[in-house]
Protein backbone atom coordinates (compact mmCIF):
# COMPACT_ATOMS: atom_id res chain seq x y z
CA UNK A 1 0.00 0.00 0.00
CA UNK A 2 3.03 2.50 0.79
CA UNK A 3 4.81 1.66 -2.25
CA UNK A 4 1.52 1.89 -4.21
CA UNK A 5 1.29 5.77 -2.30
CA UNK A 6 5.42 6.75 -3.06
CA UNK A 7 4.24 6.50 -7.12
CA UNK A 8 2.05 9.29 -7.60
CA UNK A 9 4.06 11.12 -5.44
CA UNK A 10 7.44 10.62 -7.28
CA UNK A 11 5.56 10.99 -10.57
CA UNK A 12 4.08 14.63 -9.26
CA UNK A 13 7.92 15.35 -8.41
CA UNK A 14 9.01 14.64 -11.78
CA UNK A 15 6.11 16.80 -13.34
CA UNK A 16 6.55 20.03 -11.03
CA UNK A 17 10.60 19.89 -11.04
CA UNK A 18 11.00 19.13 -14.47
CA UNK A 19 8.02 21.02 -15.82
CA UNK A 20 9.01 24.56 -15.71
CA UNK A 21 12.70 23.67 -17.36
CA UNK A 22 10.75 22.31 -20.52
CA UNK A 23 8.33 24.90 -20.21
CA UNK A 24 11.44 27.25 -20.46
CA UNK A 25 13.32 25.92 -22.65
CA UNK A 26 10.42 25.48 -25.25
CA UNK A 27 9.78 29.59 -24.64
CA UNK A 28 13.45 30.20 -25.71
CA UNK A 29 12.99 28.54 -28.23
CA UNK A 30 10.03 29.95 -29.59
CA UNK A 31 10.73 33.75 -29.02
CA UNK A 32 11.64 35.50 -32.10
CA UNK A 33 13.73 38.37 -31.56
CA UNK A 34 13.10 41.92 -33.52
CA UNK A 35 15.03 42.92 -36.04
CA UNK A 36 18.29 44.83 -34.47
CA UNK A 37 18.63 48.70 -34.94
CA UNK A 38 21.79 47.78 -36.78
CA UNK A 39 19.24 45.63 -38.94
CA UNK A 40 16.78 47.66 -39.61
CA UNK A 41 19.55 50.49 -40.95
CA UNK A 42 21.27 48.44 -42.90
CA UNK A 43 17.48 47.66 -44.65
CA UNK A 44 16.67 51.27 -44.97
CA UNK A 45 20.24 52.17 -46.39
CA UNK A 46 20.05 49.55 -49.01
CA UNK A 47 16.14 50.25 -49.88
CA UNK A 48 16.74 53.89 -50.28
CA UNK A 49 19.79 53.54 -52.32
CA UNK A 50 18.44 51.64 -54.35
CA UNK A 51 15.78 53.71 -55.15
CA UNK A 52 17.62 56.60 -55.30
CA UNK A 53 15.95 58.51 -52.97
CA UNK A 54 19.31 60.33 -51.62
CA UNK A 55 17.23 62.79 -49.18
CA UNK A 56 16.04 60.59 -46.80
CA UNK A 57 18.95 58.37 -47.63
CA UNK A 58 20.81 60.80 -45.33
CA UNK A 59 19.33 60.60 -42.44
CA UNK A 60 19.35 57.00 -42.68
CA UNK A 61 22.98 56.96 -42.69
CA UNK A 62 23.30 59.19 -39.76
CA UNK A 63 20.75 56.78 -37.46
CA UNK A 64 22.95 53.95 -39.07
CA UNK A 65 25.97 55.24 -37.52
CA UNK A 66 24.06 56.16 -34.57
CA UNK A 67 22.70 52.31 -33.97
CA UNK A 68 26.34 51.50 -34.00
CA UNK A 69 27.04 50.30 -37.93
CA UNK A 70 30.86 50.67 -38.31
CA UNK A 71 31.66 53.33 -41.13
CA UNK A 72 33.28 50.12 -43.05
CA UNK A 73 30.00 48.07 -42.31
CA UNK A 74 28.12 51.03 -44.35
CA UNK A 75 30.60 51.15 -46.95
CA UNK A 76 30.16 47.96 -47.92
CA UNK A 77 26.38 48.21 -47.43
CA UNK A 78 26.55 50.66 -50.06
CA UNK A 79 29.16 48.59 -52.13
CA UNK A 80 26.86 44.95 -52.15
CA UNK A 81 23.95 46.50 -53.81
CA UNK A 82 25.32 47.54 -56.83
CA UNK A 83 25.59 44.01 -57.86
CA UNK A 84 21.81 44.36 -57.38
CA UNK A 85 21.03 47.77 -59.21
CA UNK A 86 24.31 48.83 -60.63
CA UNK A 87 26.94 50.96 -60.17
CA UNK A 88 25.34 54.36 -60.03
CA UNK A 89 23.06 53.87 -57.60
CA UNK A 90 26.28 52.74 -55.48
CA UNK A 91 28.22 55.56 -56.42
CA UNK A 92 25.71 58.05 -55.07
CA UNK A 93 25.09 55.89 -52.50
CA UNK A 94 28.65 56.80 -51.28
CA UNK A 95 28.47 59.91 -52.43
CA UNK A 96 26.03 60.81 -49.65
CA UNK A 97 27.77 59.06 -46.94
CA UNK A 98 30.72 60.22 -47.88
CA UNK A 99 28.76 63.91 -47.34
CA UNK A 100 27.71 62.60 -44.09
CA UNK A 101 30.47 61.67 -42.64
CA UNK A 102 32.34 65.01 -43.16
CA UNK A 103 29.33 66.76 -41.59
CA UNK A 104 29.47 64.31 -38.49
CA UNK A 105 33.18 65.36 -38.19
CA UNK A 106 32.42 69.14 -38.36
CA UNK A 107 30.20 68.51 -35.38
CA UNK A 108 32.89 66.40 -33.79
CA UNK A 109 31.47 62.91 -33.90
CA UNK A 110 33.93 60.29 -34.44
CA UNK A 111 32.85 57.22 -36.31
CA UNK A 112 33.84 54.48 -35.55
CA UNK A 113 35.89 52.91 -38.79
CA UNK A 114 35.67 49.34 -37.67
CA UNK A 115 37.18 46.23 -39.47
CA UNK A 116 38.56 45.83 -42.59
CA UNK A 117 38.03 42.86 -44.87
CA UNK A 118 40.23 39.66 -44.18
CA UNK A 119 42.46 38.16 -46.35
CA UNK A 120 40.66 35.55 -49.03
CA UNK A 121 42.53 31.95 -48.95
CA UNK A 122 43.21 31.58 -52.84
CA UNK A 123 43.52 27.54 -52.76
CA UNK A 124 40.80 27.42 -54.90
CA UNK A 125 39.64 29.21 -58.07
CA UNK A 126 37.05 31.61 -57.66
CA UNK A 127 34.24 29.63 -59.22
CA UNK A 128 34.79 26.85 -57.21
CA UNK A 129 34.93 29.22 -53.92
CA UNK A 130 31.73 30.57 -55.38
CA UNK A 131 29.69 27.51 -55.75
CA UNK A 132 30.96 26.50 -52.37
CA UNK A 133 29.37 29.81 -50.85
CA UNK A 134 26.31 29.78 -52.95
CA UNK A 135 25.64 26.29 -51.41
CA UNK A 136 26.05 27.65 -48.25
CA UNK A 137 23.42 29.78 -48.47
CA UNK A 138 21.07 27.60 -50.60
CA UNK A 139 21.65 24.44 -48.63
CA UNK A 140 21.78 22.95 -51.82
CA UNK A 141 24.57 20.97 -53.43
CA UNK A 142 26.17 23.28 -56.91
CA UNK A 143 26.75 19.89 -58.53
CA UNK A 144 24.31 19.54 -60.89
CA UNK A 145 24.48 20.59 -64.41
CA UNK A 146 23.35 23.87 -65.72
CA UNK A 147 19.69 24.65 -66.43
CA UNK A 148 17.49 27.16 -67.10
CA UNK A 149 18.91 30.78 -67.73
CA UNK A 150 22.54 29.43 -67.04
CA UNK A 151 22.60 26.78 -69.50
CA UNK A 152 21.32 29.60 -71.95
CA UNK A 153 23.81 32.02 -71.34
CA UNK A 154 26.56 29.72 -69.66
CA UNK A 155 28.93 33.22 -68.85
CA UNK A 156 26.59 34.63 -66.36
CA UNK A 157 26.36 31.51 -64.50
CA UNK A 158 30.55 32.19 -64.44
CA UNK A 159 30.02 35.53 -63.04
CA UNK A 160 28.00 35.30 -60.61
CA UNK A 161 30.14 32.07 -59.33
CA UNK A 162 33.08 33.74 -59.56
CA UNK A 163 31.82 37.30 -58.67
CA UNK A 164 29.13 37.67 -56.50
CA UNK A 165 29.29 35.07 -54.57
CA UNK A 166 33.37 35.05 -54.08
CA UNK A 167 33.99 38.20 -54.64
CA UNK A 168 31.68 39.81 -52.81
CA UNK A 169 30.02 37.75 -49.65
CA UNK A 170 33.41 35.94 -49.25
CA UNK A 171 34.11 39.64 -47.67
CA UNK A 172 33.71 39.06 -44.13
CA UNK A 173 32.98 42.97 -43.34
CA UNK A 174 29.07 41.84 -43.31
CA UNK A 175 27.75 38.72 -42.21
CA UNK A 176 25.68 35.90 -44.81
CA UNK A 177 22.59 37.61 -42.93
CA UNK A 178 23.69 40.98 -43.09
CA UNK A 179 24.13 40.96 -46.93
CA UNK A 180 20.96 39.28 -47.33
CA UNK A 181 18.97 42.10 -45.79
CA UNK A 182 20.78 44.62 -48.43
CA UNK A 183 19.65 41.83 -51.14
CA UNK A 184 16.47 41.49 -50.20
CA UNK A 185 16.18 45.33 -50.09
CA UNK A 186 17.37 45.95 -53.30
CA UNK A 187 15.34 43.57 -55.07
CA UNK A 188 12.21 44.31 -53.18
CA UNK A 189 12.53 47.93 -53.86
CA UNK A 190 13.57 47.79 -57.65
CA UNK A 191 10.27 45.35 -58.24
CA UNK A 192 9.64 42.83 -61.05
CA UNK A 193 12.37 40.41 -59.74
CA UNK A 194 9.70 38.19 -57.85
CA UNK A 195 12.20 34.66 -58.43
CA UNK A 196 15.07 36.40 -57.61
CA UNK A 197 13.06 37.85 -54.33
CA UNK A 198 11.99 34.56 -53.38
CA UNK A 199 15.47 32.71 -53.54
CA UNK A 200 16.82 35.18 -51.56
CA UNK A 201 13.86 35.35 -49.15
CA UNK A 202 14.31 31.19 -48.90
CA UNK A 203 17.96 31.79 -48.22
CA UNK A 204 17.45 34.29 -45.35
CA UNK A 205 15.56 31.56 -43.65
CA UNK A 206 18.96 29.29 -44.26
CA UNK A 207 21.16 32.43 -42.32
CA UNK A 208 19.07 32.46 -39.34
CA UNK A 209 16.49 35.50 -40.23
CA UNK A 210 13.42 34.42 -38.36
CA UNK A 211 10.10 34.33 -40.03
CA UNK A 212 8.80 37.08 -37.80
CA UNK A 213 11.53 39.13 -38.78
CA UNK A 214 11.02 38.78 -42.37
CA UNK A 215 7.52 40.19 -41.82
CA UNK A 216 9.04 43.16 -40.07
CA UNK A 217 11.14 43.60 -42.74
CA UNK A 218 8.19 44.37 -44.96
CA UNK A 219 6.99 46.95 -42.66
CA UNK A 220 10.34 48.61 -43.10
CA UNK A 221 9.96 48.48 -46.84
CA UNK A 222 6.22 50.14 -46.37
CA UNK A 223 7.28 53.28 -44.43
CA UNK A 224 10.77 52.95 -46.17
CA UNK A 225 9.55 52.99 -49.90
CA UNK A 226 6.13 52.30 -50.41
CA UNK A 227 3.03 50.76 -49.94
CA UNK A 228 2.97 48.72 -53.32
CA UNK A 229 6.89 47.45 -52.53
CA UNK A 230 6.14 46.28 -49.27
CA UNK A 231 2.63 44.36 -50.74
CA UNK A 232 4.27 42.83 -53.51
CA UNK A 233 7.37 41.67 -50.93
CA UNK A 234 4.74 40.33 -48.44
CA UNK A 235 3.29 38.07 -50.99
CA UNK A 236 6.15 36.73 -52.11
CA UNK A 237 7.11 36.45 -48.75
CA UNK A 238 4.12 34.79 -47.87
CA UNK A 239 4.63 31.77 -50.71
CA UNK A 240 8.28 31.43 -49.43
CA UNK A 241 6.80 30.85 -45.90
CA UNK A 242 4.18 28.34 -46.97
CA UNK A 243 6.82 26.13 -48.79
CA UNK A 244 9.00 26.34 -45.90
CA UNK A 245 6.60 24.46 -43.42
Amino acid sequence: MNSFLKIPVIVLLMIVVGLPSGVNSQQESTVEEPLSRKYQSIISIAALTAKGDLIKLKPKLNSGLDAGLTVNQIKEVLVHLYAYCGFPRSIRGLQTFMEVLDERKAKGINDKTGADVSPIPQEQTKYERGKKVLGELTKAPQDRPLSGYSAFAPVIDTFLKEHLFADIFERDVLTYAERELVTISVLSTIGGVEPMLRSHLSICLNVGITPAQLNEFVGIIKSTVGEKEAKDAHAVLTEVLKNAR
